[in-house]
C-alpha cells in the first residue's frame, strides 16, 4: 500500500512528509525543491494489541511507545503540481506519472492563503486555498481522461469488433491506475452508459467516467497545513463546509517536526498524535517559546499537530484498512522470543482465508481454520476480520 503526498509547491508538502517519516530530505521555501519523488516509511498509530494480554509487543518493523504501536506504511512525496500539470506545466506529466501506484492521496494545502497558484509567497490571506482543491481535482481528472481518451475511437471499435465487453477493455487500458473490471463495470452502470454503445460515448461522458475512476482509485484527504496562522481558521471552516465530500484535517507540520526534534534530543517526551508532552531535559529559551506556541495555538485549539491524525485517517477512514496481528492461543511469542512481532494492514472486508494467504501461500492453500485469540474461538475461512484482531491460522 502506498500513500501519495501531493500539492502545489511551497505549501509545506515536504515538511509534512518529513514530519510523517522523519526522513532527511531537502526542504526550502521556494518552488520545486522536490524534483524526484521521495519514498519513505510513515507510521500509523494503533493500540498495541499485546497490552490486552498484559504484555508489550516487540515489533519487527515499527515501534511501541506507552501501549501505542506504530505500524509502517509507505509514503511518497511527489514534486509540487501546478495548474496545467496534465499538459506538462512544471514537469507536471512526469510528476503525475509518479502518482500512478498511490492508493490514496494526502493533499497538503496552505490554509492560510499565503502561497499563490505557482507556489510563490504572497501576503497572508491574499490567496484563496479553495483554488488549490479545485485545480488539483481538475489536473487529476484530466490526467485520467487523457489516458482513457488516447486512441478511444479505435479502441472502442476494436472492443466491439472482437466482442470484448467494454468494461474489460477499459480495465486493461487503465490497469496502471488500478481500475479493475469490477470498478469499470460498476462505474459504467452508475453513469447509465451500459445501454449505450461505447463508440457513441461523447467527450462529456468520457470525462465523467474518468472523474469517477479517479474518485475510486485515488481517494483524497485534505491536510490544511499552517492552521496556526491568523487567517487559517476561517478558511478551514469555509472549505470544510463547501467540500463536504472530503475529510479535512487541520494541522502544522512545522510544529510536528519541532516536537520530534526536541523528543529526539531527549528534551521532551512526546508521543506522535498526542496533545501534550513531558519536559525531561534542559530547554533553551527558544525551545520554551516554541513549546508555548504549540500548546497555545495547536494543542489547546486543535488537539494535536494534525500530522498523525491525517495519516491515520487516510489509512483507516479513507482506505478502511484493518490492522491484524498474528498470534497463538498457546502463546504470543515467535521462535526468537519476540512478543507479537508482526502487524499486517489488510484491505476492508478481508477474511480469515485472505489473512492466511497474506502470511504464506501454503497457509492459504492448506487452510483448516483460524482462531480468534482474544476470544479463544475457532472461525471459518469466510469470517470477516475486525480492527486489531489477533488471529491464529491452522493449516495442514
Amino acid at each position: 500500500m502506498l500513500i501519495g503526498i501531493v500539492g502545489k509547491p511551497s505549501t509545506g508538502k515536504s515538511t509534512t512528509f518529513k514530519a510523517l517519516t522523519r526522513s532527511n530530505i531537502e526542504i526550502a521555501n521556494y518552488p520545486f525543491t522536490t524534483i524526484k519523488p521521495n519514498h519513505a516509511m510513515g507510521y500509523v498509530k494503533i493500540k498495541d494489541a499485546a497490552g490486552d494480554f498484559g504484555k508489550v509487543s516487540n515489533p519487527r518493523e515499527g515501534y511501541v511507545i506507552d501501549n501505542w504501536r506504530f505500524v509502517p506504511i509507505e509514503l511518497l512525496d511527489v514534486a509540487g503540481l501546478v495548474p496545467g500539470a496534465h499538459e506538462g506545466q512544471g514537469m507536471g506529466n512526469a510528476f503525475l506519472e509518479d502518482l500512478r501506484q498511490a492508493d490514496c492521496l494526502i493533499h497538503v494545502i496552505d490554509i492560510s492563503g499565503s502561497v499563490n497558484e505557482k507556489g510563490e509567497s504572497v501576503n497572508t490571506g491574499e490567496y484563496d486555498p479553495e483554488q488549490d482543491i479545485l485545480f488539483l481535482e481538475h489536473e487529476l481528472d484530466m490526467w485520467y481522461y487523457q489516458v482513457l481518451k488516447k486512441g478511444w475511437d479505435k479502441f472502442a471499435r476494436q472492443a466491439m469488433q472482437t466482442k470484448t465487453q467494454i468494461h474489460i477493455a477499459i480495465a486493461k487500458q487503465l490497469s496502471a491506475f488500478k481500475v479493475t473490471e469490477d470498478i469499470a463495470e460498476d462505474t459504467i452502470r452508475k453513469l447509465s452508459l451500459n445501454n449505450i454503445n461505447a463508440v457513441d460515448w461523447n467527450e462529456d461522458q468520457l470525462k465523467k467516467l474518468a472523474t469517477e475512476f479517479r474518485h475510486i482509485t485515488k481517494p483524497m484527504i485534505i491536510f490544511c497545513n499552517k492552521i496556526d496562522i491568523d487567517t487559517s481558521e476561517n478558511n478551514f471552516n469555509r472549505l470544510k463546509d463547501k467540500f463536504s465530500n472530503y475529510i479535512f484535517v487541520a494541522g502544522s507540520s512545522m510544529a510536528e517536526n519541532a516536537l520530534r526534534d526536541l523528543s529526539e534530543q531527549e528534551k521532551i517526551k512526546y508521543i506522535p498524535g498526542e496533545n501534550k508532552f513531558e519536559i525531561i531535559g534542559e530547554l533553551e529559551d527558544k525551545d520554551k517559546q516554541i513549546l508555548d506556541f504549540i500548546k497555545n495555538n495547536l494543542f489547546t485549539k486543535w488537539n494535536s499537530t494534525g500530522c498523525q491524525e491525517v495519516l491515520n485517517k487516510a489509512t483507516f477512514e479513507l482506505l478502511k484498512m484493518i490492522p491484524i496481528f498474528p498470534g497463538s492461543s498457546k502463546g504470543l511469542t515467535d521462535s526468537q522470543g519476540r512478543v507479537m512481532p508482526d502487524c499486517f494492514l489488510m484491505p476492508p472486508n478481508s477474511t480469515a482465508l485472505d489473512f492466511a494467504y497474506k502470511l504464506h501461500t501454503d497457509f492459504g492453500k492448506n487452510f483448516i481454520k483460524a482462531i480468534d485469540v482474544r476470544k479463544n474461538l475457532p472461525i471459518g475461512k469466510d469470517h470477516k476480520l475486525n480492527f486489531s484482531d489477533v488471529i491464529e491460522i491452522m493449516a495442514k
